[in-house]
């Protein structure tokens, strides 16, 4: 068996050619790991992480693609207790020395030797990824460009599943950003905030049902008026993944279409005093807008996040974006009866 020779012994070739055994895929894979552990739990690993995503990614009923072996003895194909399922389109074999030859899937899941050999996977994996993420060399950046680009969306998945990995997970992520204004999802967390403004506090996104309706949303406007990147999230996954972090390195994810918009220090106490001014202009006029479209909307502001649009709408601060209240409406659930704020 390929995975009980020495590391030395095994050619590059031998590794890919194993792999196209395993998946039955024509290409080579784009990263690989062989490795032994030792301890409490003793067993081999050997993972691929493949270039093309296949057909049934999006199956969440699809078995994992990991064949167990015990004592170098195929137990079962599609061992899916063994790896995540934001991991699912990692292919392999694990062979365990301590696991029962008679081992069955109802065992799997109460195994305590199985727990281990998960979470020794996980981290593996997500080795092998930071490795391409945070390599100098250009060829490795292509490999994790053409890895997220193919499994950025099903990574996401592991911002929910996953806390105990959920640091590692946030720093892999990749987004497409008004820095480039290109539908490329290039740009990490990290990345973003080397580049904030002196005096920001906050990680500003967007949410839309498409690139281009992200990219061209009113709300962005006072935002591209003052140069501060914004992150823009149009993958069906996003809406959920928010849901699950709040932050990122002591910074608050903020969305620019949720609540009043308080830029903080970088708005200069000159605009801050022509905002109030402006307030108390229009007071008249709001409180008639108010009483005229009381049944439509939950209020009516003047806001200064617009330079060019003449009225946008957004969601209170607690309250669903409305991005994710149309997609729920698409998908025929149940949708709270939420007033937008004008």
């Amino acid at each position: 068996a390929l995975w009980a020779r020495s590391k030395a012994e095994i050619t590059e070739e031998q590794y890919n050619e194993f792999y196209k055994h395993l998946s039955h895929d024509y290409e080579n894979p784009l990263c690989y790991s062989l490795n032994r552990v030792e301890g409490r739990s003793e067993f081999t690993q050997l993972l691929y992480v493949p270039a093309r995503a296949p057909f049934d990614l999006w199956d969440r009923n699809k078995r994992g693609g990991i064949k167990l072996y015990v004592k170098r003895v195929f137990i079962m194909d599609d061992a899916e207790q063994l790896m995540p399922m934001y991991l699912r389109f990692v292919t392999g074999v694990i062979d365990s020395t301590d696991l029962p030859l008679n081992v069955s899937r109802e065992i799997l899941q109460e195994s305590r030797d199985v727990k281990v050999i998960r979470e020794s996977s996980t981290k593996r994996v997500l080795g092998m990824l930071e490795e391409l993420a945070n390599s100098d060399d250009e060829a490795k950046k292509e490999k994790y460009r053409t890895f997220w680009t193919q499994f950025g969306q099903v990574l996401k998945e592991g911002i929910g599943e996953d806390q105990t990995n959920q640091e590692r997970i946030l720093k892999l992520l990749r987004f497409a950003s008004t820095y480039t204004d290109s539908a490329d999802q290039t740009v990490s967390l990290a990345d973003y905030i080397s580049r904030m403004k002196e005096g920001q506090d906050k990680i500003y996104y967007v949410t839309g049902d498409s690139f281009n309706a992200a990219k061209n949303s009113p709300h962005l406007e006072i935002f591209r008026k003052k140069g501060v990147e914004v992150l823009l999230l149009s993958d069906r996954v996003d809406e959920w993944m928010l849901s699950f972090f709040t932050e990122f390195d002591g910074k608050q994810m903020t969305s620019v279409a949720k609540g009043g918009l308080d830029l903080g220090s970088l708005t200069d106490e000159k605009e801050k005093k022509e905002h109030e001014e402006t307030e108390k202009g229009f007071k008249d006029l709001l409180d008639r807008m108010k009483e005229v479209l009381k049944e439509k909307v939950k209020d009516v502001r003047v806001t200064f996040r617009l330079t060019d649009s003449p009225a946008c709408l957004i969601s209170d601060e607690n309250e669903l974006s409305g991005n994710l209240l149309r997609m729920l409406k698409a998908a025929g659930q149940q949708a709270p009866d939420m007033k937008p704020i004008l």
